[in-house]
């Protein structure tokens, strides 16, 4: 049983997806702050920095943006100079660009941008130059993604780009020519602005998380889809109208009349509350140590109360395995981004390590967002990377310390 569960209130939206009445997937987001991921803006240049290849573009928020180079080369790498020039020959000082936004200011640091617009839709990525088609890695057939991209290769117009999605999976070419058709159109709007307005100016909003929701997470699998919002149901259904009819039926009104609260009632909460916190508990009794920091995330594994029934090495490498299935879940639901160090407990046995690698890998490749397992470090440390775009949960629910500063430790006087 698939269930996706969406609690509103006030300005808040929280999304949470249930397999088997498990927390595999969490999001949250305040209308008034809606992100800016995927916004589309006129800037300014305001500084070129040669010794980082990049520059600083004014578009019109507290922080200048950051852009790099290669966010300024074409997208399509076999168009690029086989030389890299300096970025000083591309950009200058007071040079108006349009520019996306492709990660959120997070911490001390502003938005980064780039000049390889994307536009997503619901079958599809469009790209108003790019000059390739791409086939997402999850269609499930080669045939399939060899009609995709004849499809798409039809569909191009000049320049243009296009990515088809894993939804796009069986679509009609009549449904993936109108969703290009309508991109297009889009980006036509977003130029016509950008001609006539004046930097720092916004060009494009991306959709909010209700339409984000409908259009890049709910699926044909979904058993069940509740809203505990009347106005938000009713934006709901207008949009699976718009692009998932046939999920329409699958849409329910959550009305309490007495009864637990829409998250109490699925366990949301409690399974959220745990999910959330720096030690979490394995069903053996083993333990999970979760570290976030600006620059990384670390995660240490402990037999904790798991003591086995056999030998050493077989509780180590049970464990082991709990904690990477566990783990890979959790990267969704508290929807970590960057850099991810897993520090497993010490294996002798190769094969043992190579499993939980692979282990690893598999559940990689069922993640919505990009995830890389990238291997053993010399210190026996596994690496992994996951595209961070926006604020995760974590830190939307969280905020720093007065006492602390942040470091979890309450300072002491020396001396």
């Amino acid at each position: 049983m698939k269930q996706m569960i969406m609690h509103g209130h006030r300005e808040l939206l929280q999304t949470a997806v249930l397999e088997d009445g498990r927390l595999t997937q969490f999001y949250m987001e305040r209308s008034e702050n809606s992100g800016l991921v995927g916004n589309v803006y006129k800037g300014r240049v305001v500084n070129v920095l040669p010794g980082m290849q990049a520059a600083f573009v004014d578009i019109g928020l507290s922080k200048n943006a950051f852009l790099y180079i290669d966010d300024l080369l074409h997208p399509h790498l076999e168009k690029q100079p086989a030389q890299k020039p300096a970025i000083q020959q591309l950009v200058r000082v007071g040079q108006e660009l349009i520019v996306q936004v492709m990660k959120e200011p997070l911490g001390g640091k502003g938005a980064r941008v780039t000049t390889h617009y994307s536009l997503p839709g619901r079958w599809l990525v469009y790209m108003p130059v790019a000059g390739y088609v791409g086939v997402s890695k999850k269609v499930s057939t080669e045939g399939e993604r060899i009609r995709l991209r004849s499809i798409g290769e039809k569909l191009l117009l000049h320049e243009e780009g296009i990515i088809m999605r894993t939804a796009a999976e069986g679509e009609t070419e009549q449904a993936l020519s109108a969703d290009v058709n309508q991109l297009r159109e889009r980006w036509r709007d977003i130029a016509e602005r950008a001609a006539e307005a004046s930097s720092p100016a916004e060009l494009h909003r991306e959709a909010g998380l209700m339409r984000r929701v409908v259009r890049d997470a709910m699926t044909l699998d979904f058993d069940e889809i509740w809203i505990d919002d009347a106005s938000r149901y009713e934006e709901a259904k207008r949009l699976l109208g718009e692009m998932m009819p046939q999920l329409e039926r699958k849409l329910q009104l959550y009305e309490r009349s007495g009864v637990k609260p829409l998250f109490e009632a699925y366990g949301v909460t409690e399974q959220a509350n745990a999910a959330f916190q720096r030690r979490i508990r394995l069903a053996s009794g083993g333990l999970l140590i979760w570290e976030e920091t600006e620059a990384l995330t670390v995660i240490d594994v402990n037999t904790g109360k798991y003591t086995g029934d056999s030998d050493l090495e077989a509780t180590i490498f049970k464990t082991n395995l709990e904690a990477a299935d566990e783990i890979a879940r959790l990267l969704a639901v508290r929807d970590v981004g960057g850099i991810i160090i897993i520090d497993f407990i010490d294996m002798e046995d190769e094969p043992n390590r190579e499993r939980i690698m692979a282990r690893m890998i598999e559940s990689a490749k069922r993640d919505r967002t990009k995830c890389a397992v990238l291997g053993w470090t010399r210190l026996g440390l596994l690496e992994i990377t996951r595209k961070k775009a926006r604020e995760n949960a974590v830190q939307q629910l969280t905020e720093k310390c007065e006492h602390c500063g942040g470091i979890g430790k309450k300072s002491v006087d020396i001396g």
